[in-house]
């Protein structure tokens, strides 16, 4: 298997990118019967944080020129304390790794009033050719907007 060659690949000494962070109200459709924020809900908002981070630094439109699109290869989060309506919830997420297909994305829900950490993931993106569906090499033009300074 051929490795990408970037200073900014899983195995280098690189940083990972640049936080990006988006503030919301929790509404009172995202509650569940127990009165918090439902977990499925917590998957929309990484979705919603990382395409937002991926529209601020170009890293759509990249994506679109490359013919490419990402898909979700898996998900894990750690629900550490609840979220309810009314709260004021810091969205905090940044891409971590790079390998030849793949990049790891990590996220972290703040409760903006006390500073309590909420919910912890993190999300393996596969980076997929848009005609025909298969795994594609993530361009370095890709990788190195997320590099920018938002």
């Amino acid at each position: 298997m051929e490795k990408i060659k970037s200073k900014y690949m899983k195995n280098s000494n690189a940083k990972p990118s640049q936080k990006f962070t988006y503030e919301f109200t929790v509404l009172e459709e995202n509650l569940d019967q127990n009165g918090h924020v439902n977990n499925v809900v917590y998957v929309k908002w990484m979705q919603d944080v990382a395409i937002r981070h991926s529209n601020t630094c170009g890293g759509t439109k990249a994506m679109q020129k490359a013919g490419a699109i990402w898909v979700v290869r898996s998900h894990k989060i750690d629900y550490l304390q609840p979220a309810f309506a009314g709260d004021q919830i810091i969205a905090t997420t940044w891409v971590k790794s790079f390998k030849r297909v793949q990049s790891r994305r990590f996220y972290e829900f703040t409760r903006k009033q006390d500073g309590i950490t909420l919910a912890k993931g993190k999300t393996d993106w596969v980076f997929v050719d848009a005609k025909t569906g298969r795994p594609k090499r993530i361009p370095q033009t890709v990788i190195d907007c997320f590099y920018r300074e938002l």
